[in-house]
């Protein structure tokens, strides 16, 4: 593994912990050259999880691109990012107990806007008014509406 700092290609790991499903190992490691801590991760490889578009389009399922859209949702929120890690994995955890290793992107959707909601109104409304493709302020303000009443 080598140093991401110096690239030196020795380390010791110096914690190593199981994500909450198991199929992930996170480990933290300390360069042997420059003492800098970096993180890896570790996971099964599978079977390629898929997911179904709007056009009918299957597309691999991309953890990394999900924890990005959810990133920017909650930009300067304060929201944790193990939290929206938590919601990828739970996602990856879902896919895996499907006996056809498929989703619907529909599903994922609301399934992360419904973790939105839960966390933060505004990262909801982030998330949504992208997944969604709202056509107008109108359509955006009946959503905010919709919100504010539950409150």
């Amino acid at each position: 593994m080598k140093c991401p700092y110096c690239d030196h290609a020795e380390s010791k790991v110096i914690d190593s912990r199981e994500s909450k499903n198991g199929f992930t190992i996170r480990r933290r490691r300390e360069c042997l050259a420059c003492t800098k801590r970096f993180t890896t991760y570790e996971k099964i490889e599978q079977i390629p999880y898929m997911v179904v578009k709007k056009d009918g389009q299957r597309q691999r399922f991309d953890d990394k691109k999900l924890l990005n859209g959810l990133l920017k949702a909650c930009e300067k929120r304060p929201i944790a990012i193990a939290d929206l890690e938590e919601i990828v994995e739970e996602i990856e955890t879902m896919l895996q107990d499907k006996a056809e290793k498929e989703m619907r992107a529909e599903e994922i959707g609301q399934y992360v806007m419904r973790r939105l909601h839960e966390l933060d109104k505004v990262a909801y409304v982030r998330f949504a008014s992208v997944y969604r493709d709202f056509k107008d302020v109108i359509e955006f303000k009946e959503e905010l509406e919709r919100i504010l009443k539950e409150k």
